[in-house]
């Protein structure tokens, strides 16, 4: 496999000579370890425990020791390729807890399969899944159209894949989700075991308040998961993967389509977005596409500092001098274009945005330093009330908080004439969910504001319930302090988290 190599674009990681020896299964025990065995680390060549220490039959703990193992091998060695890995998707336990990991209310695919009705016969549900799977028989079937509004009034595309298909992609994220975690680099956090949009939120934050940041990339990938190019994909996965089994499987999800309005469409690029493997794959792409290269650009071309954070496909990059932020998004644009993907002209700004970013803007005669979303909240430069220093202030997204109470209104209206105690509960659990996620340090006022709102929808709702008058506020009042939470921080500030955590 050949991969082109020059001083702007960076090195793409090198494709890695397969394995010797055939595709064995390794939960079998062999007196001499095989080759391909070797290379997955299981067997006494490096060091892993023998295989005959998991049971056979593979109960849960069985299925993380099995994991384990492929983890420590990929940690290991980087330049490893992994020959067998289907039959860790296709045992039982594996499917088991993929399927016990899925949305129990979410929307049936196209055969109608819902979590419940598949569960009744689970067991042997299971093992036909694994036996086809097993001897190749397994089908991927087309993804349900459907559509769900986004914050800037547009609709956003989504497939919703049947029952099994979505048990199998599951095991599968499992199961690479072990060799990956070893490759990926720190600044990513989309859609990785034990990472979250905070951590996201927290690293950004803490970039900003301490490295040298006067300038700040906001970039958008044009519809990036109907943009990826499968034939990259494929020859990324394969760096590692070099279980034909699993890359089918794979390309088996990929081409299945989708259907809309009973006509079944196909595309030959993308990835449909609903699906388990979908983060995954992306994830992937950008790794190899976009983290390698600016990993090797900030230390090989960039002088002053550099900071990066990546949730799935929206990222931040911060650069201390204006003239290497220039360049990047230049060399961004030539690197995107070799694998298929654009930024976005209208949502791809580079701003002034830091400590020095005001007093700058003040002596040429702007306005106040722009600001910059990512993640639902609105990064504002301001000043600390105490000293005066400087720190980044977060406040929820305005489309978000719009967006959010138009979803309240419209399901108070739909729930008018159900019990008052129950709409109650409904709303704290809203209301404490929203507080959760957007209770961030100094954002207290956008907390209270999206609380007030709340009362004043409920309030209107309760009032059109009969035509016998309005409902007093008094009692109104008494309903809010018994079912509606106070505005409240969850999370402390960043600094002091990643503190106990590093």
């Amino acid at each position: 496999m050949m991969h082109e190599r020059g001083k702007s674009d960076g090195p793409i990681v090198p494709a890695n000579s397969p394995n010797k020896g055939g595709g064995n299964r390794l939960d079998r025990c062999h007196p001499t370890p095989r080759p391909a065995e070797e290379g997955e680390g299981r067997g006494p060549v490096k060091g892993n425990p023998q295989e005959h220490n998991t049971p056979r039959t593979q109960d849960r703990t069985g299925v993380q020791q099995a994991l384990a193992r492929v983890r420590q091998a990929a940690q290991r060695d980087k330049e490893l390729r992994f020959t067998t890995l289907l039959h860790h998707v296709y045992n039982p336990a594996m499917l088991r807890e993929a399927y016990f990991g899925l949305k129990r209310d979410a929307a049936p695919g196209i055969d109608g399969q819902t979590w419940r009705s598949y569960g009744r016969d689970l067991e042997a549900n299971l093992q036909d899944l694994s036996a086809r799977l097993k001897r190749g028989a397994y089908r991927a079937k087309p993804a349900r159209r459907a559509y769900i509004p986004k914050p800037d009034g547009r609709q956003r595309p989504l497939g919703v894949v049947v029952l099994e298909d979505k048990i199998v992609q599951r095991a599968t994220v499992g199961v690479l989700n072990a060799v990956y975690e070893a490759d990926f680099l720190g600044f990513s956090y989309g859609f990785r075991p034990g990472r979250g949009q905070h951590n996201a939120l927290d690293a950004l934050y803490t970039g900003l308040l301490t490295r040298k940041v006067n300038w700040v990339l906001d970039a958008d990938i044009r519809g990036f998961f109907d943009a990826i190019d499968r034939e990259w994909l494929v020859k990324f996965v394969e760096h590692r993967i070099a279980d034909r089994r699993v890359v089918r499987l794979i390309l088996k999800w990929l081409n299945a389509g989708v259907l809309e309005d009973g006509v079944r469409t196909h595309s030959a690029t993308g990835t449909v977005q609903g699906g388990s493997i979908s983060p995954l794959l992306a994830n992937v792409y950008l790794h190899y596409v976009f983290d390698l290269w600016v990993q090797w650009w900030r230390t090989q071309q960039a002088r002053g500092d550099v900071i990066v954070v990546r949730y799935a496909d929206d990222f931040i990059v911060g650069f201390q001098h204006r003239g290497e932020a220039e360049a990047f998004l230049a060399a961004l644009r030539q690197r995107f274009a070799k694998f298929g993907l654009e930024l976005h002209p209208d949502k791809t700004r580079l701003m002034e945005f830091g400590p020095f970013a005001a007093a700058n803007r003040r002596k040429r005669g702007q306005g106040k330093p722009e600001t910059f979303d990512f993640l639902g909240f609105t990064h504002i430069c301001a000043t600390k009330r105490s000293n005066g220093y400087f720190t980044v202030l977060r406040q929820t997204m305005r489309k978000r908080l719009t967006a959010k109470l138009a979803e309240v209104k419209a399901e108070l209206r739909r729930r008018m004439h159900d019990p008052v105690p129950e709409v109650g509960r409904w709303l704290r659990s809203v209301v404490e969910g929203h507080f959760r996620y957007y209770g961030v340090p100094m954002n207290r006022p956008a907390l209270a504001t999206f609380r007030f709102e709340v009362v004043r929808l409920w309030h209107r709702a309760l009032c059109r319930r009969s035509q016998r008058g309005r409902v007093r506020w008094d009692r109104m009042l008494r309903l809010v302090a018994c079912h509606l939470p106070r505005a409240r921080i969850y999370h402390p500030y960043p600094l002091r988290r990643l503190g106990v955590i590093t």
